[in-house]
């Protein structure tokens, strides 16, 4: 893993424990979130495969040494024992994470890692670029699927054009993660194994357009030599002219070799119940209807209370890059210095203050449905949502079963059929959704610590 994907201060701070003494120093960092983003009263696990992959493969290179060697702030520390660190570096420490779907609050840690202080230090920009954006897309992601569930239907990812192109295919995994049922990124199906889906672009039907021949009619020809090359797969996109008129064309051209229409436009609960009055008289009714175009949890809650009778939701940019949330805001703090038997807090204003200790958080759960969690302290008993990840700079084998696709969507399932009835309710306005929150406590040890710290009491 290209070790240059970091801040350069982590690569500064890295050289001063190294020329400092600092580098059998044991400690421990967690990552989490000091409050939940706007309009999520929760988010989802997501990232946790490709951080563990890269702490377990994280490497300098003798061409990215040499780079190093180059940058001006840098150069007076690249010292020859210096750069044979860097040269035998590897990741040596322990990871503890809720796993992948797990639905997690504000404070509580995401995860942890334990290491030398250099070896958290450099974790530290990957880790929390990798967690903020899984993360980000896999809440969104799932508040779609909340609301398009109300009526039973789907949800499918197709954000890869409105994003960085590798992160769409991070952003595919997530939200299948989350519930999606498929993806149209092509190369996210390859390397994760998501099942994909697509119909056409408008693209395809205004390539039959001809001069002296109506609109109508080259959408006809397009849709019959769609079907004679995809007779098992005859997906049609109907509303690049007249979209009822288009739906009568794509009964006409596929017959009952029609698997579903496509809306992108217009009045979506009117159309739906056009086009749905339309297959059914051709006695298509297993025909589906999928619809999008610009749709958020809002818009589909506002659909599905309307009873279209619409049988998937594509939704895209607004899973990839929600307008409404674009920063998750999780951050990598100090909590404790194993090697001076301390445990530590940043005690700034505003906000930012942390809460010192390694720790875990247990949650409580009563005839199926998640009551509250308490974040305390890791040392206070057994058991929580974090596990272990990784030992030794290993993955281990328990670890990474639990982030094979099938098993994290069907926990992120299992997580939100808990959530309580409150959070789980997506309002077609969003200005109707409550910011009653869900109870999270901290122990009274984990208190007492905090405020010790915080006061300067506990040096």
């Amino acid at each position: 893993m290209r070790a240059l994907k970091t801040d350069l201060y982590q690569l500064t701070m890295a050289a001063a424990y190294f020329h400092r003494g600092f580098e059998p120093t044991r400690v421990t960092c967690e990552a989490f979130m000091r409050r939940l983003p706007p309009r999520r009263r929760f988010v989802m696990m997501a990232g946790l495969q490709r951080i563990s992959t890269y702490l377990r493969d994280l490497r300098f290179t003798q061409d990215e040494i040499a780079y190093l060697r180059e940058v001006p702030m840098l150069r007076a520390a690249m010292t020859p024992a210096f750069c044979d660190y860097l040269a035998r570096f590897r990741f040596t420490g322990e990871l503890w994470a809720q796993p992948e779907g797990t639905i997690s609050f504000a404070r509580e840690p995401l995860l942890r890692i334990t290491a030398p202080i250099i070896e958290a230090q450099l974790a530290e920009t990957f880790v929390l670029s990798v967690l903020n954006h899984g993360v980000k897309v896999a809440s969104k992601a799932a508040r779609v699927v909340l609301a398009a569930g109300r009526s039973g239907a789907k949800v499918v990812e197709f954000g890869g054009r409105r994003t960085h192109d590798e992160a769409a295919v991070d952003a595919a995994r997530a939200a299948v993660v989350a519930g999606c049922a498929a993806t149209s990124n092509v190369e996210a199906g390859m390397r994760h194994g998501l099942p994909l889906t697509g119909t056409m672009a408008h693209m395809w039907v205004m390539a039959h357009a001809l001069p002296g021949v109506a609109d109508q009619d080259s959408e006809r020809s397009a849709f019959a030599h769609w079907v004679e090359t995809f007779p098992d797969a005859a997906s049609l996109l109907v509303d690049t002219y007249d979209t009822l008129r288009g739906v009568e064309m794509a009964i006409a051209a596929a017959g009952d070799k029609l698997r579903s229409v496509r809306l992108d436009s217009g009045d979506l609960e009117a159309l739906s119940r056009g086009a749905r009055k339309l297959l059914d008289a051709a006695g298509l009714k297993a025909t589906t209807i999928v619809a999008s175009s610009g749709l958020d949890e809002h818009a589909v809650a506002r659909l599905c209370e309307s009873g279209a009778p619409i049988d998937a939701y594509g939704v895209g940019e607004n899973i990839v890059e929600p307008v409404d949330a674009p920063i998750t805001g999780i951050v990598y703090k100090l909590v404790e210095n194993h090697t001076a038997g301390r445990s530590v807090a940043k005690k700034s204003s505003g906000g930012k203050a942390t809460m010192p200790g390694v720790k875990q958080v247990r949650r409580t759960v009563v005839d199926g449905r998640m009551v509250g969690d308490e974040i305390g302290l890791a040392s206070e008993g057994p058991g929580g949502l974090l596990v272990q990840v990784m030992a030794d700079g290993a993955v281990l084998p328990e670890a990474a079963a639990t982030w094979q696709l099938e098993v994290a969507r069907a926990r992120a399932a299992a997580e939100l059929a808990a959530l309580p009835d409150d959070l789980r309710m997506i309002p077609g306005d969003p200005a109707r959704e409550g910011q009653d929150g869900y109870p999270v406590e901290v122990s009274p040890l984990l208190e007492g610590l905090s405020q010790r710290l915080w006061s300067g009491a506990d040096r």
